[in-house]
């Protein structure tokens, strides 16, 4: 049996975060409109968000390796 306390809490914060980002994200594209050019906000909104999902990335497999390192099961049952 599942205990679905964790998968409903994951699946708010989920949603949560998603909402948060696209408000914030409206935000500083909306004040980007204000004084500068639309393609440049673009171009450096791609960047940070490139940048933040190399980051994750890496941060995923040191996490697993890390935890592979000093022993731990990662595997499913």
């Amino acid at each position: 049996m599942i205990d679905w306390i964790p998968v409903a809490f994951v699946i708010f914060k989920v949603v949560t975060l998603s909402i948060c980002m696209f408000f914030a994200v409206k935000w500083h594209y909306d004040q980007g409109k204000k004084g500068k050019d639309t393609r440049a906000v673009l171009i450096a909104g791609g960047k940070v968000a490139g940048i933040f999902m190399l980051t994750l990335l890496v941060l995923g497999f040191a996490t697993f390796a890390i935890a592979r390192m000093i022993g731990l099961d990662l595997n499913l049952p």
